[in-house]
């Protein structure tokens, strides 16, 4: 991994780390620079923690559908202290613990937010332990209760029920008072059982029939982020009257070519499927979906959502899945553990 300006103090400089181009991850580049500036209704946050989602693996490659231009700083969310304030802006606010979505930036010692985009952490909630539910969490709840309207009693299917969203997403669904199968290797069935989840190995050849046996009329919904063919037999696996959510294509992330097609083909299919009289509902789930047509409201829901999640972890329906926390400074041996797909639940940055 490259470094450099390593002379400078850290203590007041930027230290932040950059996707050059598709690389390795030895290839990000930690860098120094002079702190941000908080512009009217920005603050600037000191990073306290700050996560590796399926994202920034995407981005590494080149595959994340909407993308900044190389070079770039990734990071899709983070949790932190605010600094300082911005025109504008409460005074007050400096010194309280936030949480912001984010995309990009996230990676760095100290990053410059729009005041309206930040959610309170509530007290005794740490850093880390608030990092592995922001862009986790308000997806998990979103996918839950704004698109499935997951109802007690029930029975939904997750796939890669041991990730960053999936463990989430289990938990969120027992507290609803819902029954979850779940997909994940054999290595992580222990630890599913243990949470209440009936697991199944996702490379067996004869998963549909397993599902069918757990659930024979089908499941009421499926929590897909593989894509690619398996999405067929997601859909096929619904109850009448079930909803297939999608959420990523994690099937083609290895994969050459145009990083918008495995997302085009994945619309294609919901739109076809959403035309078929059969009373099933099919979604492509994007956390940033409605924030072009309205700002404000866009704010107001993840504000929302984000905060019904918080209290949750407070309330233990929800325990924080911290699969490892390394310095920024390490960030390369944690991607590479993040991609790994060997441990549960989400591998934190810290500066």
């Amino acid at each position: 991994m490259n470094n450099t300006d390593s002379t400078k103090n850290t203590a007041d400089a930027l230290v932040e780390v950059v996707l050059p181009g598709k690389v390795e991850p030895e290839g990000l580049e930690v860098r120094q620079g002079a702190l941000p500036v908080a512009g009217p209704g920005q603050v600037v946050i000191r990073m306290e923690a700050t996560g590796i989602s399926f994202a920034e693996q995407q981005m590494r490659r080149g595959k994340y559908y909407d993308q900044p231009p190389f070079p770039f700083v990734p990071g899709y969310d983070l949790v932190g202290t605010v600094l300082t304030t911005g025109a504008g802006v409460e005074p007050g606010l400096a010194g309280t613990r936030v949480a912001a979505l984010v995309k990009v930036g996230g990676w760095a010692s100290h990053v410059l937010v729009d005041a309206a985009d930040l959610v309170p952490v509530p007290e005794g909630v740490g850093a880390a332990e608030a990092e592995t539910v922001v862009v986790n969490g308000i997806t998990a709840w979103q996918m839950l209760h704004r698109k499935a309207r997951i109802r007690a009693g029930q029975t939904i299917l997750v796939h890669g029920a041991n990730g960053g969203v999936g463990t989430v997403l289990v938990q969120l669904a027992h507290a609803a008072g819902v029954h979850v199968i779940g997909t994940a290797s054999p290595r992580h069935h222990d630890t599913l059982r243990a949470q209440g989840v009936q697991p199944i190995d996702y490379r067996t050849p004869d998963l549909t029939a397993r599902v069918r046996e757990l659930a024979p009329r089908g499941v009421d919904a499926v929590f897909d982020h593989v894509g690619g063919p398996g999405i067929v037999r997601s859909w096929h696996l619904l109850a009448p009257g079930g909803t297939l959510v999608s959420y990523g294509s994690a099937s083609t992330r290895d994969d050459e070519g145009s990083k918008q097609l495995p997302v085009l083909k994945l619309l294609g299919r919901v739109w076809t499927w959403n035309a078929l009289p059969n009373g099933r509902h099919a979604y492509f789930f994007n956390v940033w979906a409605g924030r072009a047509l309205s700002k404000n409201r866009f704010r107001a829901r993840l504000s929302a959502d984000l905060a019904q999640v918080f209290a949750a972890l407070q309330r233990g329906e929800v325990n924080a899945q911290v699969a490892a926390q390394l310095p920024l400074a390490r960030v390369a041996d944690a991607l590479r553990l993040a991609e790994s797909g060997t441990v549960a639940g989400k591998v934190v940055l810290t500066p």
